[in-house]
């Protein structure tokens, strides 16, 4: 349900390196992991040092976007020796499939990590369909264990 392919991944890493060596980098690819859990996807983004209020979530269509901003201002009197933590705004957006209630995602941040809860869309569930049969229109019942002969067997 998410893509999993992105061909511009390596333009990212080679922008953000040809950006900061002049400077810190204005957007920044945002590292993530994806999985389903029974109807659910999980996300997790890594957003360390971010303020919680600089996160900005939007669904738009099928598109959904994690904006963030990272700031540290050298205070007056401090001498910077080493500024290697990126700075900047960070940017990620995942296409979402048709399936997934957009309505409905949840969203935590908590020691670092933005944790993104995407539901399944209901029409996306798997679920029974009742078979008719005959001339009477009547559903089918299935057959009991009992009922079904015993030579039957399935190879997996």
């Amino acid at each position: 349900m998410l893509m999993r392919f992105d061909p511009f991944r390596n333009f990212d890493s080679l922008a953000q390196m040809l950006a900061q060596r002049g400077g810190p980098a204005e957007q920044s690819p945002i590292p993530m992991d994806a999985y389903r859990e029974g109807d659910r996807f999980i996300v997790h983004f890594d957003l360390p040092g971010v303020d919680p209020s600089s996160i900005d979530l939007t669904v738009e269509k099928n598109v959904l976007t994690v904006r963030a901003e990272r700031t540290w201002p050298a205070s007056e009197g401090q001498e910077v020796l080493v500024r290697e933590r990126p700075e900047g705004t960070f940017v990620r957006q995942l296409f979402l499939g048709e399936g997934l209630d957009t309505e409905h995602v949840e969203a935590t941040y908590h020691n670092g990590v933005l944790t993104l809860t995407i539901p399944v869309a209901e029409q996306a569930k798997p679920r029974k369909v009742q078979v008719t049969g005959g001339d009477s229109e009547q559903p089918v019942e299935p057959k009991s264990e009992a009922e079904q002969p015993a030579e039957v067997s399935s190879a997996a």
